[in-house]
């Protein structure tokens, strides 16, 4: 079995694990929570595998480099980094509906990598641009950050939804959700761990710029966009700490900062020519 069908295999696992949580929320099944966190666990375990896999199977062609060179390497990246980050979460503060909000993301991540046409799953040599001791370093403080965002968007998302209950019944779908503060908390906290990531990324992005092209700052559209996305969530937490922001308006800003880091991540791609094109 080769890295191509473990992480085929993996986007299945978390359409499951997915499904299950939603099954656990909607229909409050509080006994099939521990399945979902298994079958969660095992996918992660999966895709961790398929991605060591394939970072081995690169060498064997003597190309060998870290997994992170293209847009499908990286959707699957992405993937794994929100499920570790979900997992933590769900270990800290015990509860597992978290996951029908966050887990999906990590679903749809792998799906369009793995369905998508536009993408070419085979491994292929780095381009000369990637070939830097610091693509690792790179790559890899900015997907931290992208999905602490993502899951603070599935929390932010979640608050929303628990914001549309009025109390009246103990029993009621949206009771089940933890508190409004909690959420609250919960999505603060890791807007802020993602925006300490981002800045990283962003910091060993122009460092490696500098070595490779001769200048810290360049004001590429990838560039730009990710300072944009910086200023979102700075914004978010420098109100947060100096007038009480919270509630609606950091759920509202984790949700429209996710959308400034898809556009960051993808669209920028696609739609926009610069340094960083290559990474289609």
């Amino acid at each position: 079995m080769d890295s191509s069908k473990l992480l085929g295999i993996t986007t299945f696992i978390y359409l499951f694990s997915s499904l299950i949580y939603m099954i656990m929320f909607i229909f409050r099944v509080k006994k099939i929570g521990m399945l979902a966190t298994v079958i969660t666990i095992i996918g992660f375990l999966t895709q961790t595998a398929g991605i060591g896999m394939r970072w081995l199977e690169s060498y064997q062609m003597g190309i060998g480099h870290a997994p992170l060179s293209n847009m499908y390497e990286s959707l699957v990246f992405f993937s794994w980094s929100i499920v570790i980050l979900y997992l933590f979460v769900e270990y800290i503060y015990k509860n597992k509906v978290i996951g029908a909000f966050a887990v999906p993301f990590a679903f749809a991540s792998m799906a369009y990598a793995s369905l998508s046409p536009e993408f070419n799953s085979a491994i292929t040599p780095l381009v000369p641009a990637l070939q830097s001791n610091w693509l690792i370093a790179h790559v890899f403080t900015c997907f931290i950050g992208y999905a602490a965002f993502a899951v603070a968007c599935g929390t932010g998302i979640m608050y929303l939804v628990k914001s549309l209950d009025k109390g009246k019944s103990p029993e009621s779908l949206l009771a089940t959700l933890p508190s409004l503060t909690a959420i609250d908390d919960i999505t603060h906290k890791i807007i802020l761990f993602g925006f300490i990531w981002l800045s990283g990324g962003i910091i060993s992005g122009a460092v490696w710029a500098n070595s490779a092209w001769g200048t810290y700052w360049s004001w590429d559209p990838k560039e730009t966009w990710s300072l944009i996305t910086w200023f979102i969530y700075a914004s978010a937490l420098h109100a947060r700490f100096t007038r009480g922001w919270g509630g609606k308006r950091i759920a509202w800003i984790a949700i429209i900062g996710f959308l400034a880091v898809v556009f960051t991540y993808y669209g920028v791609n696609f739609l926009l020519s610069g340094l960083h094109s290559y990474g289609g």
